[in-house]
């Protein structure tokens, strides 16, 4: 699994934000490679193929659907094994693969570090020109950008049930990985508050499409590795979020849902509601939880319901199978997601951003006499996620232990030059780290060396995500005085890839 967040950017002489997004991207490019220049593989990448067994027409594709064309923008792959560059108008950082949802929020951890480091190093080149860099998908005037989930999965699971199993869970899991917005509508039309931030840019149930209309489920298919066994499903339907528990537990409680699709556990039927689209935005709305939603069969749900319905199977699901800590974490953390939403939601205020959020600023509106319309309050709703100022209200709160946190610091700011040792991101990492010279492009599944000017370039192929890990290549990469080397011992030892 992997994330990837899309950050809102501005400054103080409200430069355009590709300029801004250039310029952090460009300095930490100096930063970590000062001598290279290693591009994005594009060769291996193909955004317009649908899972549904067909490819879009270049002709009939947005611009922003056409990412595998080569573009003059800085794109670095970083000694952490993840992706750092310019998407469209934001910088983003994907995160490199990892295995569990404690090491994808450590990761996503260490991705804030790095857009602070790299809003320093701009700094000193601009200090007239002050960066401020949110986690967050909306600006209220109309655009959204976003928090995109990745999972692999099994090619030879149907589609169908991929839609039928996951759009419950995706249009009410909200509830507690929502990150709260002031307005209403893709351009805050209406004043009011609610629970997510994507919520009102879903426009369809299925589709292709991430920068218009946006699905509940998207279709792209592209597995980043061997298709004949892998998809990657490409999750557009998340908020941001600045809380380890709500990261931690919305991709813990998708991949065990994934699980259960993939064995066949269970049949969804049961919780697909009607009007998917329009239930996803009237529950962002509905911040007590009053309404109720019905199925194709008259049987009506709320989302709490939908969510206590999942998390039940899961549990049945894993007694069946087996738990480890990971699974424990996640259905414990489901449970007080649940209790607390169905006793008193301000119990959970130090755990959901989008409660916290909510909390903060009533209290301002009670204790200034001001209403959502009010520019202070308007503002809190924007700092919450500020993550380059000192001031940023979800940082001050973690200072303050007022939202928890689940990870250790010191293993978040390892993240931020270190990548995860049991995937294939520790081969990359560790080789653009140490042979930065010497590689002209890489991806999520190729590296390609430029050992010799006399000789043709190399590429390594790494499709399986499961080998290049620490335990299988660790060895090969310390022993390895020049690229070469490393080249030769992987042409010795094809096992480790």
């Amino acid at each position: 699994m992997g994330l990837e967040n899309e950050y809102g950017i501005s400054s103080s002489q409200n430069t355009d934000p590709i300029t801004l997004s250039n310029r952090i991207v460009f300095a930490y490019a100096k930063h970590v490679y000062p001598e290279s220049n290693i591009r994005w593989d594009y060769d291996v990448e193909s955004p317009l193929r649908d899972a549904r067994g067909f490819d879009m027409s270049r002709a009939d594709a947005d611009p922003s659907q056409l990412t595998d064309e080569d573009q003059v923008i800085p794109n670095l792959v970083l000694p952490n094994g993840a992706r750092f560059y310019v998407d469209h108008a934001h910088p983003e950082f994907s995160a490199p693969e990892v295995l569990n949802p404690i090491d994808i929020t450590k990761w996503d951890l260490a991705g804030e570090q790095i857009m602070k480091i790299a809003v320093a190093l701009d700094a000193k080149e601009f200090p007239e020109d002050k960066i401020r860099v949110f986690k967050n998908n909306v600006d209220n005037k109309g655009s959204s950008y976003g928090t995109h989930e990745n999972y692999q999965m099994k090619r030879s699971t149907e589609f169908s049930k991929i839609v039928s199993g996951l759009t419950p869970h995706f249009i009410t899991r909200q509830i507690y990985c929502g990150a709260g917005r002031i307005g209403i509508g893709q351009e805050s039309e209406k004043n009011g508050y609610q629970i997510s931030q994507r919520a009102d840019y879903i426009e369809a149930h299925v589709g292709l499409e991430t920068t218009m209309k946006r699905p509940i489920i998207n279709t792209r298919d592209e597995p980043h590795a061997d298709p004949k066994m892998s998809r990657r499903l490409h999750v557009i339907i998340g908020d941001a979020n600045m809380s380890d528990f709500a990261n931690i537990l919305k991709v813990g409680s998708t991949a065990l849902i994934i699980s259960m699709i993939e064995d066949g556990f269970v049949d969804f039927e049961e919780v697909n509601l009607l009007n998917p689209v329009g239930v996803v935005k009237e529950i962002s709305q509905d911040l007590d939880f009053k309404n109720n939603y019905e199925n194709n069969q008259g049987k009506n749900f709320s989302a709490i319901d939908v969510q206590e319905w999942y998390l039940e199977k899961s549990k049945a699901y894993l007694a069946q199978e087996g738990y480890d800590d990971n699974s424990r974490q996640v259905i414990d953390f489901w449970e007080q997601a649940i209790s607390g939403l169905r006793s008193s939601r301000q119990d959970l205020a130090d755990r959901i951003d989008w409660i916290a959020k909510l909390s903060l600023i009533e209290k301002y509106q009670e204790k200034n006499g001001l209403s959502l319309e009010d520019d202070l309050i308007k503002s809190l709703d924007f700092k919450y996620s500020e993550i380059t100022a000192e001031d940023g209200i979800a940082e001050v709160l973690k200072r303050n232990r007022l939202l928890k946190e689940y990870l250790n610091p010191m293993e978040v700011q390892s993240a931020v030059s270190e990548p995860p040792e049991d995937t294939r991101a520790w081969f990359r990492g560790k080789s653009v780290s140490k042979f930065s010279k010497s590689i002209a492009a890489a991806s999520w599944d190729s590296l390609i060396f430029d050992i010799d000017k006399n000789q043709p370039l190399y590429r390594i192929s790494t499709t399986d995500p499961l080998k290049g890990t620490k335990s299988l290549t660790g060895e090969i990469i310390s022993q390895s005085d020049t690229a070469l080397d490393l080249v030769d011992s992987i042409r010795k030892n094809p096992e480790v890839y």
